[in-house]
C-alpha cells in the first residue's frame, strides 16, 4: 500500500531558508570562488549590500535513480590512456556550445546558463570571512575584568516575579501548612473519637455532644485559616555574576602615506585596511584598533583621518614602529593584551632605515605581539624594506608574515592568506 503525506500548512515568509542553507553547504566551493571574485569587481565600501553570484550550470545537476537493465551480461571496457581523475576536457570546436555570446551562429549544440544566486548580507559575510581568524589568539586573565557570566546559585527568598520557582514555592507552602496544622490534628483526632463514643450511647447526651461539636468545628476552622501561599513560601532562582577570563586584543594599523606611495597604491592600501577593519568588527566583540599614518614622521589618527587625510612627505618607516611601541607600552601591557600589527607600504625607505626597522621589529615588537603582518604594495621588484623583512619571516615564521599586492585583485587572496586559520 502506498502512503502519501500531503503537507497543507501555509508556507512562512522564510520558507526557503532551509533550502538556502543546504544549497550553500553543497556548493560552498563554487560560492566561495564567486565571492572571492567579487572583491576584484567592487569597492569594499559596497560589501555591506550582499552579492549576486553565478554558479556554473554543470555544477548544480541533481543525482537521479533509475532501473538497471538487469540480467547477466558481459562487456569489454577499453582502457583510458589520455585522462586522469579530475582532468578537464576541452570544449569541442565550433559554435553552439561556447556560451560566450560571441562568434558565429551554429545549428548545433546546447548548454546551460549559469545559475544566478543572490546572497544576503549575512550570508555574504559568512562566506567572505569563512575560516579566518587572528593568529595565535589566547585567553588571558585580565587585571581589569569587564566580562561576567551568570551562573546558578541555589534559591533565595527574594527576587523578581520572572525568577520565581514554582516547584520550590509549592513545596515550601505544603511543608508550612502541614507544620501549622500539626498541633490541631492530634487534638482533633481525640475529639472525633470522643464524639464517636458519645454518639454510640443510647440515647445520646446532648449536653456532652454540643461542646465536642463546637470544639471540633473551631479546630477545623483554625486549620483551614492557614493561607495556601504565604510570602514566606516564595522561592526564587538565584543567579550570581562571576568574572570570566576573556580575550582582549588590539590591532595596530600602520600605513605608509609618503610621496613614493602614489594614489593608486594608497587606494590599495586603504582597501586592504578597510577589509581588515570590517573583519575585526564583525568577528570580534572586544578589540581595539589603533591607526597610525607615517611619512617622515608618524602620527596616531582616528579612523576618519586614517582613510581620508591627504598629508604626505618623505619616507622613514621606523618612525611608525617607534610610535607603535610607545603606544603599546603606555596603553596595552603585553601580559594583558593580544597584540597584532598590520603594516602596509611600498617598501621604498630612506637610506639605512630598513635595517633599523628590522632590528626594531625583532627586538621590541615581536617579543610582545602575537602576529605581525607586512604587505608591500608594488608592481615592480621587491624594495629594500622587503629584503630586510624577509630575514624576519625566515627567523620567525609563526610570528611574522609578509605578502605582496600588485593589483586590486590581489587584496582578498593576500588577506585570506595572512589571516587564515592555522593549526598552531
Amino acid at each position: 500500500m502506498t502512503v502519501r503525506i500531503v503537507d497543507r500548512r501555509l508556507d512562512s515568509r522564510n520558507k526557503s531558508s532551509v533550502n538556502r542553507s543546504r544549497f550553500l553547504r553543497r556548493f560552498k566551493t563554487q560560492v566561495r570562488r564567486a565571492v572571492s571574485d567579487a572583491i576584484a569587481k567592487r569597492s569594499i565600501r559596497d560589501l555591506d549590500s550582499g552579492e549576486k553570484i553565478g554558479v556554473p550550470g554543470q555544477d548544480i545537476g541533481e543525482p537521479q535513480f533509475h532501473h538497471g537493465r538487469g540480467g547477466v551480461r558481459e562487456s569489454v571496457h577499453p582502457g583510458n590512456d589520455r585522462f586522469s581523475h579530475g582532468d578537464q576536457m576541452d570544449r569541442p570546436p565550433g559554435g553552439g556550445g561556447q556560451g560566450s555570446g560571441r562568434g558565429q551562429a551554429s545549428p548545433d549544440g546546447q548548454g546551460v546558463d549559469e545559475f544566478l544566486f543572490t546572497l544576503s548580507r549575512d550570508e555574504f559575510f559568512d562566506l567572505f570571512f569563512d575560516e579566518l581568524e587572528l593568529p595565535r589568539m589566547v585567553k588571558r586573565q585580565l587585571a581589569r575584568i569587564n566580562d561576567y557570566k551568570l551562573v546558578r546559585a541555589g534559591y533565595t527568598q527574594s527576587g523578581v516575579p520572572t525568577n520565581i520557582h514554582l516547584l520550590r514555592t509549592l513545596r515550601s507552602s505544603a511543608a508550612r501548612r502541614v507544620a501549622a496544622a500539626a498541633p490541631y490534628n492530634s487534638r482533633l483526632r481525640e475529639l472525633e473519637e470522643a464524639l464517636a463514643l458519645a454518639l454510640a450511647q443510647s440515647p445520646p447526651d446532648e449536653a456532652v455532644l454540643q461542646p465536642l461539636r463546637s470544639e471540633i468545628e473551631s479546630l477545623r476552622l483554625r486549620r483551614r485559616a492557614a493561607p495556601f501561599i504565604d510570602p514566606i513560601d516564595l522561592r526564587y532562582s538565584n543567579r550570581i555574576r562571576v568574572p570570566e577570563p576573556s580575550t582582549q586584543a588590539v590591532m595596530f594599523c600602520l600605513m605608509d602615506v609618503s610621496g613614493s606611495m602614489d594614489e593608486a597604491r594608497k587606494q590599495m592600501a586603504k582597501r586592504f585596511f578597510m577589509l581588515l577593519y570590517l573583519f575585526l568588527n564583525r568577528s570580534y566583540e572586544r578589540i581595539e584598533v589603533v591607526f597610525i599614518r607615517h611619512h617622515t614622521a608618524a602620527q596616531e589618527v582616528d579612523e576618519e583621518a586614517f582613510f581620508h587625510s591627504r598629508d604626505t612627505g618623505g619616507t622613514i618607516v621606523s618612525s611608525a614602529l617607534k610610535l607603535m611601541t610607545e603606544i603599546q607600552q603606555a596603553r596595552y601591557s603585553g601580559s594583558q593584551w593580544n597584540i597584532y600589527v598590520a603594516q602596509a607600504s611600498d617598501g621604498d625607505n630612506w637610506g639605512g632605515d630598513s635595517e633599523l626597522c628590522r632590528d626594531w621589529v625583532e627586538q621590541h615588537i615581536l617579543p610582545v605581539v602575537q602576529f605581525h603582518a607586512y604587505v608591500e604594495i608594488t608592481d615592480g621588484e621587491p624594495q629594500n624594506l622587503w629584503e630586510e623583512y624577509e630575514k624576519l619571516a625566515r627567523a620567525h615564521p609563526g610570528h611574522f608574515a609578509l605578502q605582496r599586492i600588485r593589483t586590486p585583485a590581489d587584496i582578498y587572496p593576500v588577506f585570506r592568506e595572512l589571516f587564515r586559520k592555522r593549526l598552531t
